[in-house]
C-alpha cells in the first residue's frame, strides 16, 4: 500500500516547511484584512505561521507578515496573533 503524501506548507516568518497541521493559517481577504484562521477554511489567500509564540514575536519585531504581503500594518494584529498562539501552546502543553 502506498503512503499518502503529507502536504507541507512554508512558514511566512521562518521559511521552514512543516505539515499543515503544525501551522496556523492566516487569511488575507479581498477587502485587504488579515484574520487568524484556525479552521483553515476562511475565504481569501492563505499563508501560514508556525504555532510558536517566539515565531509570532519575531514576526511582530520584524513586521515580516505585512512586509511579505506588501500591505500597511493592521493595528493590534500582531498582539492578537501572539495571544492566540500562546493559548494554543497552553492547550497543547496541558494535554
Amino acid at each position: 500500500m502506498r503512503n499518502k503524501k503529507i502536504p507541507l506548507r512554508k512558514c511566512i516568518v521562518t521559511g521552514e516547511r512543516k505539515p499543515k497541521g503544525e501551522l496556523l493559517r492566516i487569511a488575507y481577504s479581498k477587502d485587504g484584512v488579515l484574520t487568524i484562521d484556525p479552521s483553515g477554511k476562511a475565504p481569501g489567500r492563505g499563508f501560514y505561521i508556525i504555532i510558536d509564540s517566539k515565531v509570532a514575536e519575531k514576526a511582530k519585531k520584524k513586521n515580516s507578515i505585512f512586509q511579505q504581503m506588501k500591505m500597511p500594518e493592521q493595528d493590534g494584529f500582531y498582539d492578537q496573533l501572539i495571544a492566540y498562539v500562546k493559548t494554543i501552546e497552553g492547550a497543547n502543553h496541558g494535554s
